[in-house]
Protein backbone atom coordinates (compact mmCIF):
# COMPACT_ATOMS: atom_id res chain seq x y z
CA UNK A 1 0.00 0.00 0.00
CA UNK A 2 2.80 2.42 0.78
CA UNK A 3 4.32 2.00 -2.66
CA UNK A 4 0.93 2.69 -4.23
CA UNK A 5 0.30 5.90 -2.27
CA UNK A 6 -0.07 8.74 -4.73
CA UNK A 7 1.46 11.42 -2.50
CA UNK A 8 5.01 10.03 -2.21
CA UNK A 9 7.77 11.72 -4.16
CA UNK A 10 10.50 9.70 -5.88
CA UNK A 11 12.93 10.04 -2.96
CA UNK A 12 10.31 8.69 -0.53
CA UNK A 13 9.46 5.82 -2.88
CA UNK A 14 13.13 4.90 -3.18
CA UNK A 15 13.51 4.84 0.61
CA UNK A 16 10.32 2.80 1.02
CA UNK A 17 11.53 0.22 -1.50
CA UNK A 18 14.85 -0.03 0.36
CA UNK A 19 13.14 -0.60 3.72
CA UNK A 20 10.79 -3.19 2.24
CA UNK A 21 13.68 -5.05 0.59
CA UNK A 22 15.38 -5.49 3.98
CA UNK A 23 12.30 -6.43 6.00
CA UNK A 24 12.66 -10.21 5.69
CA UNK A 25 16.31 -10.03 6.79
CA UNK A 26 15.36 -7.78 9.71
CA UNK A 27 12.77 -10.29 10.91
CA UNK A 28 15.23 -13.17 10.52
CA UNK A 29 17.77 -11.30 12.68
CA UNK A 30 15.11 -10.37 15.25
CA UNK A 31 14.06 -14.02 15.55
CA UNK A 32 17.70 -15.05 15.97
CA UNK A 33 18.76 -12.43 18.55
CA UNK A 34 15.42 -11.90 20.36
CA UNK A 35 15.51 -8.13 21.01
CA UNK A 36 12.58 -6.64 22.89
CA UNK A 37 10.04 -5.64 20.29
CA UNK A 38 6.99 -3.48 20.25
CA UNK A 39 4.15 -3.00 17.82
CA UNK A 40 3.82 0.20 15.88
CA UNK A 41 3.23 1.30 12.34
CA UNK A 42 5.54 4.04 11.16
CA UNK A 43 2.98 5.43 8.76
CA UNK A 44 2.21 8.86 7.46
CA UNK A 45 -0.50 10.24 5.27
CA UNK A 46 -4.24 10.08 5.69
CA UNK A 47 -6.01 8.47 8.64
CA UNK A 48 -7.43 5.95 6.18
CA UNK A 49 -3.94 4.90 5.06
CA UNK A 50 -2.65 4.73 8.66
CA UNK A 51 -5.60 2.60 9.82
CA UNK A 52 -5.25 0.27 6.84
CA UNK A 53 -1.52 -0.19 7.45
CA UNK A 54 -2.01 -0.68 11.17
CA UNK A 55 -4.52 -3.45 10.54
CA UNK A 56 -2.35 -5.04 7.84
CA UNK A 57 0.61 -5.16 10.24
CA UNK A 58 -1.02 -8.08 12.08
CA UNK A 59 -1.13 -10.09 8.85
CA UNK A 60 2.45 -9.18 7.97
CA UNK A 61 3.80 -10.14 11.39
CA UNK A 62 1.84 -13.40 11.36
CA UNK A 63 4.12 -14.59 8.55
CA UNK A 64 7.06 -14.54 10.97
CA UNK A 65 5.82 -14.49 14.57
CA UNK A 66 3.40 -16.58 16.60
CA UNK A 67 0.15 -14.97 17.75
CA UNK A 68 1.47 -14.92 21.32
CA UNK A 69 4.66 -13.14 20.25
CA UNK A 70 2.63 -10.52 18.39
CA UNK A 71 0.28 -9.98 21.33
CA UNK A 72 3.26 -9.47 23.61
CA UNK A 73 4.78 -7.00 21.15
CA UNK A 74 1.53 -5.03 21.03
CA UNK A 75 0.83 -5.06 24.79
CA UNK A 76 3.56 -5.67 27.36
CA UNK A 77 6.36 -4.86 24.88
CA UNK A 78 4.80 -1.49 24.12
CA UNK A 79 4.21 -0.92 27.85
CA UNK A 80 7.87 -1.59 28.66
CA UNK A 81 8.94 0.91 26.00
CA UNK A 82 6.64 3.60 27.38
CA UNK A 83 7.79 2.95 30.95
CA UNK A 84 11.39 3.49 29.84
CA UNK A 85 10.61 6.85 28.23
CA UNK A 86 10.87 8.75 31.53
CA UNK A 87 9.09 12.10 31.63
CA UNK A 88 7.75 11.52 28.11
CA UNK A 89 5.66 8.63 29.40
CA UNK A 90 2.07 9.90 29.59
CA UNK A 91 1.08 7.00 31.88
CA UNK A 92 3.31 7.50 34.92
CA UNK A 93 0.54 7.22 37.53
CA UNK A 94 0.24 3.43 37.24
CA UNK A 95 1.85 0.39 35.65
CA UNK A 96 1.24 -0.60 32.05
CA UNK A 97 0.91 -3.98 30.40
CA UNK A 98 -0.29 -5.79 33.51
CA UNK A 99 -3.66 -6.62 35.01
CA UNK A 100 -3.44 -5.46 38.60
CA UNK A 101 -5.03 -2.90 40.89
CA UNK A 102 -3.95 0.66 40.10
CA UNK A 103 -2.58 -0.20 36.66
CA UNK A 104 -3.73 1.39 33.45
CA UNK A 105 -5.87 -1.04 31.56
CA UNK A 106 -7.66 -0.96 28.25
CA UNK A 107 -9.98 -3.77 27.32
CA UNK A 108 -10.78 -5.43 24.02
CA UNK A 109 -13.31 -8.19 23.56
CA UNK A 110 -12.53 -10.05 20.36
CA UNK A 111 -14.90 -12.13 18.27
CA UNK A 112 -12.67 -15.21 18.12
CA UNK A 113 -9.44 -16.49 19.63
CA UNK A 114 -6.47 -14.27 18.71
CA UNK A 115 -4.06 -16.91 19.99
CA UNK A 116 -5.39 -19.19 17.26
CA UNK A 117 -5.74 -16.43 14.63
CA UNK A 118 -3.98 -13.12 15.27
CA UNK A 119 -5.29 -11.77 11.97
CA UNK A 120 -8.64 -11.20 13.69
CA UNK A 121 -7.15 -7.81 14.55
CA UNK A 122 -6.69 -6.99 10.87
CA UNK A 123 -10.48 -6.50 10.63
CA UNK A 124 -11.23 -4.46 13.75
CA UNK A 125 -14.65 -3.26 12.58
CA UNK A 126 -15.79 -6.86 12.35
CA UNK A 127 -13.88 -8.56 15.14
CA UNK A 128 -13.54 -6.05 17.97
CA UNK A 129 -16.81 -6.30 19.87
CA UNK A 130 -15.94 -4.12 22.89
CA UNK A 131 -13.33 -1.36 23.12
CA UNK A 132 -12.68 0.32 26.47
CA UNK A 133 -9.84 2.83 26.81
CA UNK A 134 -9.12 4.78 29.97
CA UNK A 135 -12.45 3.59 31.36
CA UNK A 136 -14.44 4.99 28.42
CA UNK A 137 -16.44 2.61 26.24
CA UNK A 138 -15.74 3.47 22.59
CA UNK A 139 -17.51 0.52 21.04
CA UNK A 140 -19.90 -2.08 22.39
CA UNK A 141 -21.61 -4.54 20.08
CA UNK A 142 -22.00 -7.22 22.75
CA UNK A 143 -25.55 -8.47 23.18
Amino acid sequence: MVLEADFLNEFQLTKAREVISWSDNMVRLAKKYQPKMTYCVDAFGSDELFNALYAMEFRARAEHFSPLEILRQATSGAAELLEQSGKRNPYRQGRLGVLEEGAYADLLVVNGDPLADITLFSEPEKNLRLIVKDGIVYKNTLE
